[in-house]
C-alpha cells in the first residue's frame, strides 16, 4: 500500500511540475540575457519625423526589464516612438491574448501586433492601455486588437504575428514605460 501511495505523490508531483513547466513556456519575454538583441528601438525619425528616444535593457526596481522614455511629437506628420521584437516562428496557435507588467508615468500606451500579411510598415493591429505610476499587469485580448486599415484580417492569426510593440504613439507627450514581463494566456 505504502509504494502505491509513494507512486500516487509521485505522479501528482510529476503532473504539478508539468503544469509548471508549461505555464512557463507561455513566457514570452523576461528580458533575461540577450534581450537587447531581442529589442529595436525605432521612432517616426525614419520618415521625417521629430520623435526622439531611447529604450534599454536594465534592472528595474531589482528585475530585468525594458524602459522606453522620450519625447513624442506629431510635428511633420510624426508621432511615434517605440521598441519591437521581432518573432521568427510567430506565437503558438492557441494564444488568446498577451499580458505584460508594466509601469508608466500615467499616459496611454499601445502594443502594435504586426502580421506576415502587411506589406507596408505603417500596417498594424494595435490596442491601447493606460501605464500608471506602480507596477500593474495589463491583460489584452487579440481580439480586441484594431486594424490600421480595413482591408486587413478581421482576426489576427497567432501564428502569423512577425512583431510586437510597445509604442508610444499618437499625440504629442512624454513618455516613460517599463515592461518587466510579457507573457502569453
Amino acid at each position: 500500500m505504502r509504494g502505491i501511495r509513494g507512486l500516487a505523490w509521485a505522479a501528482l508531483l510529476a503532473v504539478g511540475l508539468g503544469a509548471t513547466a508549461a505555464a512557463d513556456d507561455m513566457v514570452l519575454e523576461d528580458f533575461g540575457d540577450g534581450a537587447s538583441k531581442r529589442w529595436q528601438y525605432a521612432a517616426d525619425t525614419v520618415m521625417g519625423g521629430i520623435s526622439d528616444g531611447a529604450a534599454v535593457v536594465a534592472m528595474i526596481d531589482g528585475q530585468p526589464g525594458i524602459r522606453l522614455t522620450g519625447t513624442v511629437s506629431t510635428e511633420f506628420n510624426g508621432g511615434f516612438i517605440q521598441v519591437r521584437r521581432l518573432l521568427r516562428d510567430g506565437l503558438p496557435a492557441e494564444t488568446a491574448g498577451i499580458e505584460l507588467d508594466v509601469r508608466g508615468n500615467d499616459q496611454r500606451y499601445y502594443i502594435f501586433i504586426r502580421t506576415s500579411e502587411m506589406s507596408r510598415p505603417w500596417y498594424y493591429y494595435g490596442e491601447s492601455f493606460e501605464a500608471g505610476t506602480a507596477w500593474q499587469k495589463v491583460q489584452l485580448s487579440l481580439d480586441s486588437f484594431e486594424r490600421s486599415h480595413a482591408h486587413l484580417s478581421e482576426r489576427i492569426i497567432p501564428e502569423e504575428i512577425i512583431s510586437i510593440a510597445v509604442v508610444a504613439f499618437g499625440r504629442d507627450h512624454e513618455a516613460d514605460i517599463s515592461v518587466r514581463r510579457i507573457t502569453l494566456f
